[in-house]
């Protein structure tokens, strides 16, 4: 894939919305636009699922996609159609199938940074257990890219960026020393 991979180290409750909001630059020249902008926020509401943590729009501006506990990243399939499976990330979906209990996490997986690479359509997360994932254009099975570096393993896989220019994911593994939980 030619992608070079950087790691640098360093609940709510089951129903759970997000705001999307486009808000312009927070100075006093644009208040007024920011505050307009507020009063027409959609309120996308998940339900039955614990923790939506990241937003991602795909190259065709499609989504939004969030991982929510079980391992499972969803898509915004708009208004009246709702939000859809797109991806999973553990090997064993039998028992992770459609779960909000965090307590399996560690087997499920929770994907925690979510971004695409727009000239591949790839969809890099950051999953807190399984460490860096990828997933093609077209959802399904993510494949782990990366769950160690220099001998350790990742404790806390959190945050993915894409530098759209050169390709290159930017990850980070949240602690050296505790997992998510």
């Amino acid at each position: 894939m030619g992608t070079k991979l950087c790691s640098t180290t360093s609940l709510r409750p089951a129903l759970l919305s997000i705001m999307l909001a486009v808000l312009l630059p927070f100075s006093s020249c644009h208040e007024e636009k920011a505050i307009d902008k507020l009063e027409s926020v959609e309120r996308l509401v998940l339900t039955r699922v614990a923790g939506p943590e990241s937003l991602a729009f795909d190259r065709r501006g499609e989504g939004p996609y969030t991982g929510v506990s079980g391992g499972r990243i969803l898509k915004w399939q708009g208004k009246g159609r709702g939000w859809t499976g797109f991806a999973v990330n553990a090997g064993n979906r039998k028992e992770c199938c459609d779960t909000s209990d965090v307590s399996l996490e560690s087997m499920c997986g929770r994907p925690l940074g979510l971004q695409f690479h727009n000239a591949t359509g790839v969809l890099y997360v950051a999953d807190a257990y399984f460490g860096l994932l990828a997933v093609g254009p077209k959802g399904g099975a993510a494949r782990r890219l990366a769950a160690s570096a220099d001998g350790g393993r990742f404790n806390f896989t959190n945050g993915v960026d894409v530098d759209q220019g050169t390709g290159e994911v930017y990850f980070t593994d949240s602690s050296t020393r505790y997992q998510r939980p």
